[in-house]
This record gives structure tokens, C-alpha cells and sequence, in this order.
């Protein structure tokens, strides 16, 4: 056997996680969208005639949630980036070969984070 070629998985599989990536990463842009969409929204939910105490309050909560949503805007761009740059890792046959070990990432875990690029051994190394 030739010790020089890394183990990798079959493009029947890769085909499948490219198919899983897929269809996250079209859920991730539907999700992005709802973000968005929630950040560009007025905000202005008829409390033009409340008291001005509880505008305040609810002008404050405004500012705090459109910093949370532009943060959640943020991971979720750099969520589908990972899936993107997974998908070129499929299309060279390099998908779900650990980049610190090079042996391969068990489906479980590609399963649960389809652009994980390290494995459980290699993660567990980084905390220590």
C-alpha cells in the first residue's frame, strides 16, 4: 500500500455532503434574509402615542436588538462562507481530510459541522 495517498472519502460521499452543504447553505441565505429584513425594518411599532418614558425604553431595545442583528448578520455571512469553502474543498477531493492530522473527520462530526476542517483530535490538541 502507498503510504503517500491520504485517505479520503468516495465521491459517492462527497456527494452527498455536497448535496447536505447544499441545502444549508441555502437555509443559511433564507436565514440571512429574515436577519436582514428584521435590521432594515422601521422598527416603529405604533407607540407614537405612548408615554414618551416607554419610547425611550423601546428606542434603546431598538438600538440593542439592530446590534445583535447586524452581530447575528455577521456569523451567518461567515457561516456560509465556511459552506462555500467547503464546497471547494469537495470539488478537489480535500473535503473532510483534517488539516492538522490529515486523516480523515469522521462522518458524525462533518454531519453536525459540514465545513469543519479539524478533527475531534485535532481540536482537542488546539485546547491544550
Amino acid at each position: 500500500m502507498n503510504t503517500d495517498v491520504k485517505a479520503r472519502y468516495s465521491d459517492n460521499e462527497l456527494e452527498e455532503f455536497r448535496m447536505l452543504i447544499e441545502g444549508k447553505i441555502d437555509k443559511a441565505k433564507k436565514d440571512l434574509e429574515l436577519i436582514k429584513s428584521a435590521y432594515m425594518n422601521d422598527g416603529n411599532n405604533g407607540t407614537d402615542d405612548t408615554s414618551p418614558t416607554f419610547k425611550a425604553f423601546e428606542e434603546g431595545s431598538e438600538t440593542m436588538s439592530k446590534e445583535a442583528n447586524t452581530q447575528l448578520a455577521i456569523r451567518q455571512e461567515k457561516f456560509i462562507r465556511d459552506l462555500k469553502n467547503a464546497l471547494v474543498r469537495i470539488e478537489n477531493k480535500t473535503y473532510g481530510v483534517c488539516r492538522v492530522t490529515g486523516k480523515l473527520i469522521s462522518k458524525e462530526r462533518l454531519k453536525l459541522v459540514p465545513h469543519a476542517t479539524l478533527s475531534i483530535e485535532a481540536k482537542n490538541m488546539q485546547k491544550s
